[in-house]
Protein backbone atom coordinates (compact mmCIF):
# COMPACT_ATOMS: atom_id res chain seq x y z
CA UNK A 1 0.00 0.00 0.00
CA UNK A 2 1.31 3.09 -1.10
CA UNK A 3 2.05 6.20 1.50
CA UNK A 4 -0.58 8.32 -0.77
CA UNK A 5 -3.04 5.36 0.14
CA UNK A 6 -2.69 4.99 3.50
CA UNK A 7 -3.11 9.05 3.62
CA UNK A 8 -6.48 8.90 1.85
CA UNK A 9 -7.54 5.80 4.37
CA UNK A 10 -6.40 8.30 6.91
CA UNK A 11 -8.28 11.06 6.17
CA UNK A 12 -11.55 9.10 5.69
CA UNK A 13 -11.48 7.52 9.34
CA UNK A 14 -10.68 10.87 10.12
CA UNK A 15 -14.18 11.64 8.06
CA UNK A 16 -16.17 8.67 9.62
CA UNK A 17 -15.07 8.98 13.27
CA UNK A 18 -16.20 12.68 12.59
CA UNK A 19 -19.08 11.62 11.08
CA UNK A 20 -19.73 9.00 14.07
CA UNK A 21 -19.37 11.89 16.81
CA UNK A 22 -21.85 13.60 14.78
CA UNK A 23 -24.74 11.30 14.49
CA UNK A 24 -23.75 10.07 18.56
CA UNK A 25 -24.43 13.78 19.40
CA UNK A 26 -27.58 13.81 17.89
CA UNK A 27 -28.67 10.65 19.10
CA UNK A 28 -27.84 12.40 22.43
CA UNK A 29 -30.14 15.32 21.37
CA UNK A 30 -32.85 12.72 20.49
CA UNK A 31 -34.94 12.21 23.79
CA UNK A 32 -34.93 16.39 23.99
CA UNK A 33 -36.40 16.65 21.08
CA UNK A 34 -38.72 13.93 21.10
CA UNK A 35 -39.82 14.83 24.40
CA UNK A 36 -40.52 18.69 23.18
CA UNK A 37 -42.10 17.11 20.08
CA UNK A 38 -44.24 14.85 22.27
CA UNK A 39 -45.17 18.62 25.03
CA UNK A 40 -45.71 20.85 21.41
CA UNK A 41 -48.47 17.86 20.56
CA UNK A 42 -50.18 17.66 24.07
CA UNK A 43 -50.23 21.04 23.83
CA UNK A 44 -51.77 20.97 20.49
CA UNK A 45 -54.14 18.76 21.67
CA UNK A 46 -55.17 20.62 24.96
CA UNK A 47 -55.73 24.04 22.79
CA UNK A 48 -57.83 21.53 20.76
CA UNK A 49 -60.14 20.55 23.56
CA UNK A 50 -60.24 24.02 24.74
CA UNK A 51 -61.38 25.31 21.47
CA UNK A 52 -63.77 22.72 20.84
CA UNK A 53 -65.17 22.72 24.52
CA UNK A 54 -65.52 26.52 23.73
CA UNK A 55 -67.18 25.81 20.38
CA UNK A 56 -69.97 23.88 22.18
CA UNK A 57 -70.03 26.39 24.79
CA UNK A 58 -71.04 28.93 21.81
CA UNK A 59 -73.21 26.57 20.34
CA UNK A 60 -75.35 26.32 23.76
CA UNK A 61 -75.73 29.62 24.59
CA UNK A 62 -76.43 30.58 21.32
CA UNK A 63 -79.35 27.78 21.06
CA UNK A 64 -80.24 29.27 24.56
CA UNK A 65 -80.19 32.41 23.15
CA UNK A 66 -82.25 31.25 20.18
CA UNK A 67 -85.29 29.93 22.59
CA UNK A 68 -85.24 33.17 24.38
CA UNK A 69 -85.10 34.91 21.46
CA UNK A 70 -88.75 32.64 20.30
CA UNK A 71 -90.32 33.22 24.04
CA UNK A 72 -89.60 36.42 23.62
CA UNK A 73 -90.96 36.53 19.87
CA UNK A 74 -94.04 34.72 21.17
CA UNK A 75 -94.52 37.08 24.56
CA UNK A 76 -94.36 39.83 22.42
CA UNK A 77 -97.34 38.52 20.11
CA UNK A 78 -99.26 37.91 23.17
CA UNK A 79 -98.72 40.74 24.68
CA UNK A 80 -99.61 42.77 21.59
CA UNK A 81 -103.15 40.54 21.60
CA UNK A 82 -103.43 41.75 25.17
CA UNK A 83 -102.65 45.28 24.46
CA UNK A 84 -105.44 46.11 22.05
CA UNK A 85 -107.86 43.71 24.43
CA UNK A 86 -106.58 46.14 27.48
CA UNK A 87 -107.37 49.18 25.37
CA UNK A 88 -111.10 48.78 24.94
CA UNK A 89 -111.82 47.81 28.67
CA UNK A 90 -109.67 50.92 29.54
CA UNK A 91 -111.90 52.60 27.03
CA UNK A 92 -114.83 51.03 28.59
CA UNK A 93 -114.05 51.80 32.07
CA UNK A 94 -113.36 55.53 31.35
CA UNK A 95 -116.25 56.17 28.82
CA UNK A 96 -118.67 54.53 30.93
CA UNK A 97 -117.57 54.36 34.54
CA UNK A 98 -115.86 57.84 34.09
CA UNK A 99 -112.52 56.66 35.69
CA UNK A 100 -109.30 58.60 34.79
CA UNK A 101 -106.05 56.98 34.98
CA UNK A 102 -107.18 54.61 37.22
CA UNK A 103 -108.06 52.86 34.37
CA UNK A 104 -104.70 51.96 33.29
CA UNK A 105 -103.19 51.03 36.30
CA UNK A 106 -106.49 48.09 36.88
CA UNK A 107 -105.65 46.46 33.78
CA UNK A 108 -101.90 46.67 34.51
CA UNK A 109 -102.43 44.73 38.14
CA UNK A 110 -104.69 42.39 36.06
CA UNK A 111 -101.82 41.80 33.59
CA UNK A 112 -99.21 41.09 36.50
CA UNK A 113 -101.73 38.86 38.07
CA UNK A 114 -102.12 36.86 34.63
CA UNK A 115 -98.39 36.19 34.81
CA UNK A 116 -98.23 35.24 38.25
CA UNK A 117 -101.51 32.92 37.71
CA UNK A 118 -101.77 29.58 38.98
CA UNK A 119 -104.85 27.50 37.85
CA UNK A 120 -106.10 24.13 39.92
CA UNK A 121 -109.06 22.73 37.69
CA UNK A 122 -110.86 20.55 40.79
CA UNK A 123 -110.36 24.29 42.86
CA UNK A 124 -112.37 26.49 40.97
CA UNK A 125 -113.12 27.48 37.17
CA UNK A 126 -111.01 29.71 34.51
CA UNK A 127 -113.81 32.09 34.46
CA UNK A 128 -114.34 32.44 38.16
CA UNK A 129 -110.54 32.60 38.52
CA UNK A 130 -109.39 36.04 35.87
CA UNK A 131 -112.78 37.50 37.07
CA UNK A 132 -111.43 37.73 40.10
CA UNK A 133 -108.14 39.33 38.96
CA UNK A 134 -110.21 41.87 37.85
CA UNK A 135 -112.65 42.31 40.95
CA UNK A 136 -109.29 42.63 43.36
CA UNK A 137 -107.46 45.01 40.66
CA UNK A 138 -110.55 47.46 40.86
CA UNK A 139 -110.76 46.89 44.62
CA UNK A 140 -106.92 47.44 45.09
CA UNK A 141 -107.30 50.84 42.74
CA UNK A 142 -110.51 52.53 43.60
CA UNK A 143 -110.85 50.78 47.18
CA UNK A 144 -114.21 49.98 48.89
CA UNK A 145 -116.47 46.92 48.12
CA UNK A 146 -116.00 44.58 45.33
CA UNK A 147 -117.85 44.94 42.17
CA UNK A 148 -118.36 41.84 40.84
CA UNK A 149 -120.54 43.05 37.93
CA UNK A 150 -117.79 45.49 36.96
CA UNK A 151 -115.48 42.68 37.06
CA UNK A 152 -117.14 40.26 35.14
CA UNK A 153 -118.18 42.81 32.00
CA UNK A 154 -114.26 43.95 32.24
CA UNK A 155 -113.30 40.18 31.94
CA UNK A 156 -115.84 39.45 29.30
CA UNK A 157 -114.79 42.45 26.88
CA UNK A 158 -111.00 41.34 27.25
CA UNK A 159 -111.59 37.88 26.79
CA UNK A 160 -113.95 38.00 23.87
CA UNK A 161 -111.70 40.90 21.93
CA UNK A 162 -108.86 37.55 22.33
CA UNK A 163 -110.82 35.33 20.87
CA UNK A 164 -111.82 37.83 17.48
CA UNK A 165 -107.95 37.67 16.71
CA UNK A 166 -107.82 33.80 16.43
CA UNK A 167 -108.18 32.57 13.39
CA UNK A 168 -106.92 30.12 10.79
CA UNK A 169 -105.35 31.68 7.60
CA UNK A 170 -106.75 30.65 4.49
CA UNK A 171 -103.61 28.73 3.07
CA UNK A 172 -103.60 26.50 6.08
CA UNK A 173 -107.48 25.70 5.64
CA UNK A 174 -106.85 24.55 1.98
CA UNK A 175 -104.22 22.55 3.15
CA UNK A 176 -106.10 20.94 6.44
CA UNK A 177 -109.09 20.43 3.90
CA UNK A 178 -106.59 18.44 0.86
CA UNK A 179 -104.99 16.87 4.01
CA UNK A 180 -107.89 15.14 5.09
CA UNK A 181 -108.74 13.48 1.72
CA UNK A 182 -106.11 10.96 2.35
CA UNK A 183 -105.43 10.90 6.18
CA UNK A 184 -107.21 10.92 9.67
CA UNK A 185 -106.57 14.46 11.54
CA UNK A 186 -106.81 15.17 15.09
CA UNK A 187 -105.78 17.99 16.61
CA UNK A 188 -104.11 17.49 20.57
CA UNK A 189 -103.57 20.38 22.32
CA UNK A 190 -102.50 21.34 26.40
CA UNK A 191 -104.28 23.70 28.33
CA UNK A 192 -107.00 24.20 30.46
CA UNK A 193 -110.46 22.87 29.48
CA UNK A 194 -112.64 25.94 28.92
CA UNK A 195 -109.82 28.18 27.71
CA UNK A 196 -108.83 25.62 25.13
CA UNK A 197 -112.33 25.00 24.26
CA UNK A 198 -113.43 29.16 23.41
CA UNK A 199 -110.24 29.06 21.26
CA UNK A 200 -111.12 26.39 19.21
CA UNK A 201 -114.47 27.50 18.77
CA UNK A 202 -113.23 30.96 17.98
CA UNK A 203 -110.81 30.23 15.18
CA UNK A 204 -114.09 27.83 13.56
CA UNK A 205 -111.26 24.61 12.70
CA UNK A 206 -113.57 21.89 14.32
CA UNK A 207 -114.84 21.12 11.06
CA UNK A 208 -111.33 20.54 9.19
CA UNK A 209 -110.29 17.23 12.13
CA UNK A 210 -111.68 13.83 12.73
CA UNK A 211 -111.55 14.29 16.46
CA UNK A 212 -110.55 16.94 19.21
CA UNK A 213 -108.59 16.09 21.97
CA UNK A 214 -107.35 18.69 25.26
CA UNK A 215 -105.29 18.12 27.67
CA UNK A 216 -107.64 19.78 30.66
CA UNK A 217 -109.90 16.93 29.97
CA UNK A 218 -107.75 13.94 29.98
CA UNK A 219 -105.71 12.28 33.15
CA UNK A 220 -102.30 13.73 31.47
CA UNK A 221 -100.95 16.34 28.82
CA UNK A 222 -98.43 16.08 26.47
CA UNK A 223 -96.06 14.39 26.82
CA UNK A 224 -97.32 11.36 28.64
CA UNK A 225 -98.01 8.68 26.25
CA UNK A 226 -101.23 7.45 27.70
CA UNK A 227 -103.24 11.14 25.92
CA UNK A 228 -101.53 10.00 22.25
CA UNK A 229 -103.04 6.20 22.89
CA UNK A 230 -106.20 7.81 23.66
CA UNK A 231 -105.83 9.78 20.35
CA UNK A 232 -105.33 7.07 18.29
CA UNK A 233 -107.92 5.14 19.74
CA UNK A 234 -110.31 7.69 19.25
CA UNK A 235 -109.07 7.45 15.41
CA UNK A 236 -108.90 3.33 15.08
CA UNK A 237 -105.53 3.58 14.67
CA UNK A 238 -102.25 1.95 15.51
CA UNK A 239 -99.64 4.55 17.18
CA UNK A 240 -96.99 3.19 14.99
CA UNK A 241 -99.37 4.62 11.87
CA UNK A 242 -99.81 7.93 13.23
CA UNK A 243 -97.32 11.31 12.25
CA UNK A 244 -96.97 13.76 15.70
CA UNK A 245 -96.72 17.47 14.32
CA UNK A 246 -96.00 20.68 16.38
CA UNK A 247 -94.30 23.27 17.33
CA UNK A 248 -93.00 22.87 20.90
CA UNK A 249 -90.24 20.34 21.44
CA UNK A 250 -90.94 19.35 25.51
CA UNK A 251 -94.60 18.05 24.62
CA UNK A 252 -95.40 17.95 21.01
CA UNK A 253 -92.33 15.88 19.95
CA UNK A 254 -91.12 14.36 23.37
CA UNK A 255 -94.85 13.06 23.83
CA UNK A 256 -94.10 11.38 20.13
CA UNK A 257 -91.27 9.77 20.82
CA UNK A 258 -92.44 8.57 24.58
CA UNK A 259 -95.59 7.18 23.20
CA UNK A 260 -93.43 5.74 19.66
CA UNK A 261 -95.74 7.29 17.20
CA UNK A 262 -94.21 6.78 13.22
CA UNK A 263 -92.99 10.04 13.22
CA UNK A 264 -92.75 13.41 14.83
CA UNK A 265 -92.81 16.90 12.88
CA UNK A 266 -90.79 19.62 14.55
CA UNK A 267 -92.71 23.29 13.31
CA UNK A 268 -89.40 25.17 13.74
CA UNK A 269 -91.13 28.31 12.20
CA UNK A 270 -88.12 30.87 14.09
CA UNK A 271 -85.26 28.41 13.10
CA UNK A 272 -83.86 28.06 16.74
CA UNK A 273 -81.12 25.99 17.10
CA UNK A 274 -82.55 23.51 19.72
CA UNK A 275 -80.42 21.98 22.77
CA UNK A 276 -78.45 19.27 22.87
CA UNK A 277 -80.08 17.94 25.56
CA UNK A 278 -83.69 18.29 23.89
CA UNK A 279 -85.53 15.66 21.92
CA UNK A 280 -84.81 15.39 18.00
CA UNK A 281 -87.61 14.90 15.83
CA UNK A 282 -87.40 12.84 13.42
CA UNK A 283 -88.15 15.58 10.63
CA UNK A 284 -88.29 19.43 11.03
CA UNK A 285 -89.90 21.83 8.65
CA UNK A 286 -90.05 25.73 9.11
CA UNK A 287 -93.90 26.31 7.97
CA UNK A 288 -96.77 24.07 8.59
CA UNK A 289 -97.65 24.01 4.74
CA UNK A 290 -94.61 22.15 4.29
CA UNK A 291 -96.12 19.06 5.75
CA UNK A 292 -98.53 17.39 2.35
CA UNK A 293 -95.25 16.80 1.03
CA UNK A 294 -93.79 15.93 3.81
CA UNK A 295 -96.05 13.12 4.70
CA UNK A 296 -95.82 11.74 1.01
CA UNK A 297 -92.14 11.52 1.29
CA UNK A 298 -92.88 9.76 4.63
CA UNK A 299 -96.02 7.34 3.48
CA UNK A 300 -99.05 8.14 1.47
CA UNK A 301 -101.19 6.85 4.42
CA UNK A 302 -100.08 7.67 7.65
CA UNK A 303 -102.52 9.24 10.34
CA UNK A 304 -101.39 12.41 11.71
CA UNK A 305 -102.04 14.26 15.16
CA UNK A 306 -100.94 17.75 14.82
Amino acid sequence: MTEASLEVMARNCANLEDEAQDLKSKLHQLPSQLQEAQDQHIEAVRRAEKTQDHIQKLEIENAKLQTTVKKQVDKIEQLQKNLFSTRLVIKLLQSKYHYKEEAEIICNKVQVKLSKECFHPSNTCITDLRTSHWEEAIQETKGGAANRKLAEECYFLWKSTRLQHMTLAEEVKAMLTELRKEVRLLLLTNGERQTQREKIEACACQSYFDAIVVGGEQKEEKPAPSIFYYSCDLLGVQPGDCVMVGDTLETDIQGGLNAGLKATVWINKNGVVPLKSSPTPHYIVSSVLELPALLHSIDCKVSVST
